[in-house]
């Protein structure tokens, strides 16, 4: 909010001294420009232009004008946090974040347990797996974040594993940074909490992906007919969960101490990997018109004690 009313009181002084600091210069100043490497770093040369025109006008506006004049370059705001934040304890501000139509970038390092306080399950341990609290396995299924994200329409979406394709990651941030709007990337990040080698982490996330585990896709909102906003990135699934899911420790603990009960999650969760694939498959076939309206934020007159931070 605080670079919001910044950035608004900067293009206010800029436009109120256009006539005296140069309208060209300002119009190129209040331009839209494309959210590349190059128009940034022309933005911020004009910047220091401005600056210089700025230090031969007295005028208390051009101070203040100086003072916030970086806030006119386009900047990335990015909140990271775990799962456990992210589906649990801070879920009500990501949704607040995610619901407000800013410009917000969130990444969410899945580790799919509370790793930093010992490894208890949160919503995003999926099923079948051991962890504190879930001994016996977790029953349930693992809260589909992305999909809650998706469902605003506005808000783009993206679930990566750097193992399973970089190059998807890349693309992934990219496209994230460059929406105007909330962005939401989900990460697969492998723990110790996990059981594996961690010297493995880049194979044991590609072969999350094989085993349909991790599924990788891109959500894109668009305002266009005839635009598929989702796009699935991985390959349909060839290596059988149990292969996978038995690799990890908090899996084949259970697999030793009650078999039976690990072969029925588990078999469960297959399901959930196929019946998951299988509604990517559909979407990504899928036209949508997401009604993305970018406004002004509306002006009211502050009143005694009010910050003026209407949206």
């Amino acid at each position: 909010l605080v670079t919001e009313l910044r950035h608004r009181d900067a293009r206010r002084l800029l436009a109120e001294l256009a006539p005296r600091g140069g309208t060209a210069l300002a119009e190129a100043l209040l331009g839209d420009p494309a959210p590349t490497d190059a128009a940034i770093a022309a933005q911020r040369a004009r910047v220091a232009e401005l600056r210089e025109v700025l230090a031969t006008i007295d005028e208390p506006a051009a101070r203040q004008l100086d003072a916030v004049a970086d806030e006119l370059v386009r900047t990335s705001t990015w909140i990271v946090g775990g799962d456990g934040w992210a589906y649990d304890i801070g879920y009500g501000g990501v949704d607040h974040v995610l619901g407000s139509g800013r410009n917000v970038n969130l990444l969410v390092l899945d580790t799919e347990v509370y790793s930093n306080t010992g490894g208890q399950a949160s919503k995003a341990t999926p099923r079948g797996a051991v962890a504190k609290f879930a001994t016996a396995g977790k029953a349930t299924a693992k809260k589909d974040l992305g999909a809650i994200a998706r469902r605003y329409g506005n808000v783009y979406v993206a679930q990566i594993a750097l193992g399973g394709s970089d190059i998807q990651a890349v693309k992934a941030f990219r496209e994230a940074d460059e929406w105007d709007g909330p962005s939401l990337i989900i990460a697969y990040s492998t723990c110790i909490a996990h059981g594996i080698d961690m010297e493995h982490s880049m194979s044991h996330q590609r072969d999350a992906v094989k085993s349909g585990y991790w599924p990788l896709y891109r959500y894109h909102p668009s305002p266009n007919d005839n635009e598929r906003p989702f796009q699935l990135d991985s390959a349909a699934p060839t290596v059988p969960l149990r292969e996978f899911a038995l690799s990890e420790a908090r899996y084949a603990m259970l697999e030793r101490s009650d078999p039976a009960r690990s072969a029925t999650l588990l078999d469960a969760a297959q399901e959930d990997v196929t019946e998951r694939w299988h509604y990517y498959e559909q979407l990504a076939t899928l036209e949508r018109v997401d009604h993305v309206v970018h406004l002004e934020p509306p002006h009211r007159k502050p009143t005694n004690g009010d910050i003026d931070d209407t949206e």
